[in-house]
């Protein structure tokens, strides 16, 4: 089921991998090349040269093709389609370790989970570049695999969604010194768990089996479980929920991946808003997902879990929450705003089940 608003919605289909990047690329033939056009600039306003940016993406490929070929065949399937080169295809894929080559401080995104009643939830806001809101979109991609939806950029393989089987990712990148292009992208990562695994169990088994060189935390939930996964150069850590409930930000929680974060990029406006989130869990989790939404609602003086741009600083530093979104994965449901926590109760929902 889909709910009509004016965000584009993209229904990908296709037998084998490469066909599958071909539907992806042509149905963005129209727009990718001014996506990745926007993406190169910020790359370069935050310090990453062409020559980095290339050498990059050519690491990127090479660990795609000795543990998953059929993702290269996909990537290469979207420059097809859409008449890209595929080094820029592998680029918007790999943007948030080719932004870590530049190492700016940064602003993100918050989420959490909570059991209510045995039915578990998951809530994110998704903060970004606020000149990058016009190549976001959502997507239900029937290929090889598991058939999945939710939110993506254009190009790119997958964000935050849910699959078939009941399995809901959320999506926050963290920061950690040896970060590089060196191993599997997180955004690519997401669309594998997405794709190939059944419950938590099936997903963490599958990113500790990656090759992982950079930063993210995927927070994961099904029917009966619900965990955060750091993963890192140094590892992968799984965070359990406790109380019913994960919360999380932008910093490690697991003391190995902290003792060698960036905490330059994300602090101290990281452990600021997991603070404030776990202040109004204190008293109890909430009662449905409205109010799960109420507790990344912030105003003018508190840690921005929602996010505001500042319009008189530059590209690179003007941060706002482009989306909001709930997953109920026993249901298989995915609901985004096209907008922040505060716009939930006027702004526009679309509603995916797959």
């Amino acid at each position: 089921m889909i709910e009509n608003t004016s965000r584009l919605h993209l229904e990908i289909s296709g037998a084998t991998p490469r066909e599958l990047g071909r539907a992806r690329g042509a149905a963005l033939r129209g727009t990718l090349a001014d996506a990745y056009a926007k993406y190169a600039e910020l790359f370069r306003v935050l310090g990453v040269d062409e020559a980095a940016e290339r050498a990059g993406t050519a690491s990127v490929l090479e660990a795609l093709a000795g543990w998953r070929p059929g993702l290269v065949e996909e990537l290469e399937g979207i420059a097809e389609g859409s008449g890209l080169e595929v080094a820029q295809v592998v680029a918007l894929n790999a943007r948030t370790e080719i932004i870590a080559l530049g190492g700016a401080a940064s602003s993100e995104c918050s989420t959490l989970t909570a059991d209510i009643d045995g039915r578990r939830l998951g809530v994110q806001t998704w903060d970004w570049h606020v000149e990058l809101d016009e190549f976001w979109h959502t997507h239900d991609v029937a290929g090889p695999g598991l058939r999945y939806a939710g939110l993506t950029e254009q190009g790119i393989l997958s964000k935050i969604g849910v699959n078939e089987a009941g399995l809901a990712l959320h999506f926050n990148i963290l920061g950690h010194r040896a970060d590089g292009p060196t191993g599997v992208p997180m955004h690519v990562l997401s669309s594998v768990v997405l794709s190939e695994c059944r419950s938590v169990e099936e997903a963490i088994a599958l990113i500790r089996e990656a090759p992982i060189a950079s930063s993210s935390a995927f927070t994961m939930l099904d029917a009966t479980r619900a965990v955060s996964v750091e993963m890192s150069p140094a590892g992968v850590y799984v965070i359990e929920e406790v109380e019913g409930s994960v919360q999380r930000t932008n910093h490690f929680q697991h003391g190995t991946p902290l003792a060698e974060q960036k905490s330059e990029v994300y602090e101290p406006d990281s452990t600021a808003r997991l603070e404030l989130v776990r202040e109004r869990l204190a008293g109890g989790l909430p009662a449905d997902a409205a109010a799960m939404v109420e507790v990344l609602v912030s105003g003018e003086g508190q840690p921005p879990l929602t996010c505001h741009a500042d319009m008189s600083k530059g590209y690179g530093e003007r941060w706002a929450t482009l989306a909001t979104i709930v997953t109920e994965p026993e249901a298989r449901t995915i609901r985004i705003l096209d907008g922040m926590p505060t716009d939930a109760a006027t702004g526009e929902w679309r509603v995916l089940t797959v």
